[in-house]
């Protein structure tokens, strides 16, 4: 890309050379490959990749290393620390750009109940076992896993855990794949899955990656269900998608563990201009649900922001098949009851296994 007639290799150089490079000294033992900025890039992204540019020239081999160049990751700490500082809860991030190799986390070192978010893990095991028995999905099983993923539907999910082996299956398949962090619920709680951000990061991975264990036919299905969710459902990381594609999955659960307050998770993938990113917000403690959501958007913004450098406004428009008119509004009757046995579970204000009583339904 030219800027004013000036391509941004050539801007490079000339910096380089005046930040201390003598002249007739050797050139520098590393070479900074060229960077590409997306068409039609703004002032604002300009600048931000040709400063990715120079840090790279300054620390060789950041990007092969798979880190953040380092000033934009102290700004994404500090901008991500101010967001804690003012929600009265907890959250942590992570990001994986598979287009660049470049990985971040912020703030993991407790685990975090996903909620809904297992779902995923159920689908990913759920299409290994398929491929390790020789054979496609059954059309129950289909059945099951749109309704799963699309409407979040509880009833749906157990069957699905008991399908792949329940608490031991889900912890023997994720082992296998190297996601070492994620202890499954007790029981058939599976709503109750702790994890961290980077786990389901690595769920997304190989959920997604053409090099991975799922198959391409697997694989498409999987985007398509996570691409077509419920209306309804459609916040968390779409939020940080403005131009971009979007394949996601949320929980939201108010946890007895937490005094009712609000547990809040977000994961996906985005396709965006020169970025194909995963990533997965989860938090806890949020008074409501809406503050919450609120929470997780501004998260993924701000993380998305560090790797693209563009500025996703707040009301960013999304695919057309995930445009919602917003959250729902906030209220026992839309509260997940991932820890219900089955069908005709209660729609209780905080998670639960007891029965629910006569004439109660479920939520979905």
């Amino acid at each position: 890309m030219r800027l004013r007639g000036i391509s941004l290799v050539a801007v490079l150089a000339i910096v380089i050379c005046a930040c201390g490079q003598a002249a007739g000294a050797p050139p520098p033992s590393h070479a900074v490959a060229p960077m590409e900025v997306p068409e039609g890039a703004g002032r604002d992204q300009v600048r931000f990749h040709l400063a990715r540019m120079i840090e790279t020239g300054a620390h060789a081999a950041t990007e092969e290393e798979g880190r953040l160049p380092p000033s934009v990751q102290r700004n994404l700490n500090r901008s991500l620390a101010a967001h804690l500082d003012r929600h009265p809860g907890r959250f942590s991030v992570a990001v994986y750009d598979r287009t660049t190799s470049v990985r971040y986390a912020f703030r993991e070192s407790t685990p975090f109940m996903l909620a809904s978010v297992a779902k995923v893990d159920i689908l990913l095991a759920l299409l290994l076992l398929a491929q390790r028995e020789e054979r496609p999905l059954t059309d129950g099983e289909r059945r099951l896993a749109g309704q799963m993923i699309r409407q979040s539907d509880n009833e749906s999910a157990h069957r699905l855990y008991t399908a792949i082996g329940g608490n031991q299956g889900l912890s023997d398949t994720l082992r296998r794949l190297g996601i070492a962090h994620t202890r499954p619920g007790p029981g058939s709680s599976w709503g109750l899955t702790r994890s961290s951000p980077s786990d389901q990061v690595k769920v997304l991975e190989k959920l997604t990656d053409p090099a991975g264990p799922v198959s391409a036919r697997n694989r498409r299905y999987a985007l398509s269900l996570m691409s077509s969710v419920d209306r309804t459902q459609a916040w968390g990381v779409s939020a940080a998608a403005s131009g971009g594609r979007v394949a996601l999955k949320n929980g939201w659960l108010p946890a007895r563990a937490h005094g009712g307050l609000w547990t809040i998770n977000t994961v996906g993938r985005l396709a965006l201009p020169g970025h194909e990113l995963l990533i997965a917000v989860l938090s806890e403690r949020s008074q409501d649900m809406s503050a919450g959501v609120s929470l997780v958007e501004r998260v993924a913004r701000t993380a998305v922001r560090a790797f693209t450098g563009v500025r996703t406004p707040l009301t960013s428009p999304r695919p057309q098949s995930e445009r919602s008119p917003g959250p729902p509004t906030v209220g026992v009757r839309l509260a997940e009851r991932d820890l219900c046995p089955a069908a005709g579970c209660q729609a209780w204000p905080v998670d639960t296994n007891q029965p629910a009583p006569p004439g109660s339904r479920a939520d979905r």
